[in-house]
Parts: structure tokens; C-alpha cells; sequence
């Protein structure tokens, strides 16, 4: 563990010292073409640092946030779109931590950002009472709970010998889903109390969608559809509107935004188990992305006649994600014993801890 912890504190160095070179790049080169040109090198390299990594954790994050959210926003500054173009006076600091990490700042700051002893008028212009402090109380009770949710689930694959695969596969997801968010959010919480900045959620209760449509685009990891949504179905719709037409340049767009949705998460997958993909992953996203086309189309031609109640839209939606993620996204890990390692990682990551936190407290006593 102690390569590894070395490994990935060379790795973000790295990644922070060219990030600092593309902010110089941004205030002396014009975007466009020439700028591309100066930032292809950094993109490039992202893509082959997280091959330095073998931990499930560190690897799959570290590959998250750089080869697939930084070179994408890159591209886009390259050519002054996206985030990293969105505030001409922005900060190196806050410049690298939106580049690497899972945070979108807010154009508008929440109440949150108000003086604690500040009226905050409502729009019929009544005083009303700041919410900050219930907002903050009540994500911190949610993320608590989560969390252990988290612990619990480690403790039931003690006994997974003694329990249905299928179910085994389902605590699972269950579990990537809850480690995901928490981890997300956890990066967004020490993004703002170091920079002080508004962030926006990463994730939006996904298990209250009601639609492929409002899991994929309003509810599930917020940043990432951002990205695509920037980097594929824009452009893709502005291509392609005149020669299809509006309607159907945006299905269009929502598919190949799956298609490399799909691509990078096999890239993803490859840093994890350093195997071939067998296309099964692809498959997953590419489903998805064929059904919510046909959701889509589905919608227009029903033209707000006629919706299933909210209930059963949820049953349905939510079924059919964790189906096709039982089937063809979530065996692949465990067909490679990716959760097997990431558990391996964790335990030796605990003790490495405790070494380390005991080794301080003896230093410290000492002197």
C-alpha cells in the first residue's frame, strides 16, 4: 500500500502541474485550433496516468477525474466553452479544482452564501428566515445514513457464501451507487470550505425518477451529463439540425451521446481490470440510450395525452436501469473480481492508517 499511496501522490502532482501550465496556456494563447494544439499533450497523458494505479479505489477515481472529466472540460477550454471558460477572472486554484474534480460552481449562489444575520426577503418581498441551517442539517443526516448503509453492506459480504448470488449482485449496486455519491460529495464539501465557493449536487434522488429521460438527464451524476452535454449532444444537434431537422438531430445526439458515454466507461473499466472489454458495458449504455430514444419519440407522439401514474413510472424506470445493469454492466466486475480487490484495498488501507495515525500519536507523546 505504501507503493501505491506513492504512486498516486506522483500522479497528482503531475496532474497538478500541468494543469497550472494549461492556465498559463489559457492567458497566452487564443482559443481554437492553436490552443488545442497546446493542450493535446495534457490529454494524452491523462488518459496514461491512472495506468500508474492498481487499487480499485484510487485507480477508478483518479481515472474518473482526470481521463475522462478534465480532458473533456480541456477540450472545451481549448475552444473557450465549458467551465473553465465560463468566468474569464478565474483563479488557479479554483481553475484546477473545477479541471479534476466532479464540481460545477453555481451561477446563482444559494441562500447558503448570505451573512448569517441577513434578512432574506422572499419574492412578494416578506422577510423570511435563512433555510441554510436545515439544508446543511438535513444533508449531513442523509449523507450519514448513507454512509452507514455503506458500512452495513460491507459487513453483509461477510456472509455472502450464505446468500443468493442475485442478491449479493443487487446489495452491489446498491452499494457502488451509495459509495459513488458519497465519495462525490465528499470531494464537493472539502472543494468548498478550501475555495468558498456554491456547488451544485451531484446526484438528484435518482431513485425518484420517473423516466429514462429524468434519470440520465436530471438525476444521475449531474457533472458527467453536463460534460456530454457540452462536449456531444450540442454540437451533435447544431451539426445536424438543418440536414434532419430539429427533432431528429436531438435523437440523434441522445443516442451518440450514450455511444460515448459508453466508450469512456469502457475506458474506465479497462483501468480497473486491465482486461479486453467484451463490449457488454457498451451494450448497457447503448441499450439505455436506444430505449430512452424510443421514450422520447414515445412522448411526442402521446403529446401529454395520457402518463402512468408517478408510482408505477418510478417502479418501471428504476426496474429497468438496475435490470440491465444486472445484466450486462454489473457482472463484469465481478467476473473480474473488481469488488473482491476494492474490499482487499480497503481492509489494507485501514490498517496502513492506523499504523500511520499510531506512528503520530507516538511522535507526538515524544516530544
Amino acid at each position: 500500500m505504501e507503493g501505491e499511496i506513492y504512486n498516486l501522490i506522483c500522479v497528482w502532482i503531475t496532474v497538478l502541474v500541468t494543469l497550472c501550465y494549461c492556465y498559463a496556456i489559457g492567458k497566452l494563447v487564443s482559443q481554437g485550433t492553436k490552443r488545442l494544439l497546446f493542450i493535446l499533450p495534457v490529454v494524452c497523458l491523462f488518459l496514461f496516468l491512472p495506468l500508474n494505479l492498481f487499487s480499485p479505489q484510487l485507480c477508478g477515481l483518479t481515472a474518473f477525474f482526470i481521463a475522462w472529466l478534465a480532458n473533456f472540460k480541456l477540450l472545451l477550454f481549448a475552444f473557450g466553452k465549458g467551465p473553465l471558460s465560463s468566468d474569464p477572472s478565474i483563479s488557479l486554484p479554483v481553475f484546477v479544482a473545477v479541471s479534476c474534480l466532479p464540481i460545477k460552481i453555481q451561477k446563482n449562489p444559494s441562500p447558503k452564501s448570505h451573512p448569517k444575520n441577513s434578512p432574506n426577503p422572499s419574492p412578494n418581498g416578506q422577510i423570511k428566515e435563512d433555510p441554510s441551517p436545515k439544508i446543511l442539517k438535513d444533508g449531513f443526516l442523509d449523507y450519514a445514513v448513507k454512509a452507514t448503509l455503506v458500512a452495513l453492506m460491507v459487513r453483509v459480504y461477510d456472509y455472502s457464501d450464505h446468500i443468493h448470488p442475485r442478491i449479493v449482485l443487487v446489495i452491489y449496486v446498491l452499494h457502488v451507487y451509495l459509495f459513488l455519491e458519497l465519495n462525490l460529495a465528499i470531494t464537493a464539501a472539502l472543494a468548498r470550505i478550501i475555495l468558498g465557493i456554491e456547488l451544485e449536487p451531484q446526484f438528484n434522488d435518482p431513485y425518484l425518477s420517473t423516466s429514462l429521460q429524468d434519470f440520465w438527464g436530471k438525476r444521475w451524476n449531474l457533472m458527467v451529463t453536463n460534460i456530454l452535454r457540452l462536449t456531444v449532444y450540442e454540437p451533435i444537434c447544431n451539426l445536424s439540425s438543418r440536414a434532419l431537422g430539429l427533432k431528429r438531430s436531438r435523437l440523434l445526439a441522445v443516442w451518440l451521446t450514450f455511444l460515448v458515454s459508453a466508450l469512456m466507461h469502457e475506458v474506465l473499466f479497462y483501468y480497473l481490470a486491465r482486461a479486453r472489454p467484451t463490449g457488454d458495458i457498451s451494450a448497457f449504455f447503448l441499450l439505455n440510450g436506444l430505449c430512452l430514444t424510443a421514450e422520447i419519440n414515445l412522448k411526442m407522439w402521446l403529446n401529454g395525452r395520457w402518463q402512468l401514474p408517478r408510482l408505477v413510472s418510478r417502479f418501471l424506470t428504476i426496474g429497468f436501469v438496475t435490470t440491465t445493469g444486472l445484466w450486462l454492466f454489473f457482472p463484469m466486475f465481478v467476473r473480474h473480481q473488481i469488488d473482491v480487490r476494492a474490499f482487499e484495498d480497503l481492509a489494507v488501507l485501514a490498517v496502513f492508517l492506523k499504523n500511520v495515525g499510531e506512528t503520530v500519536t507516538g511522535f507526538w507523546r515524544g516530544h
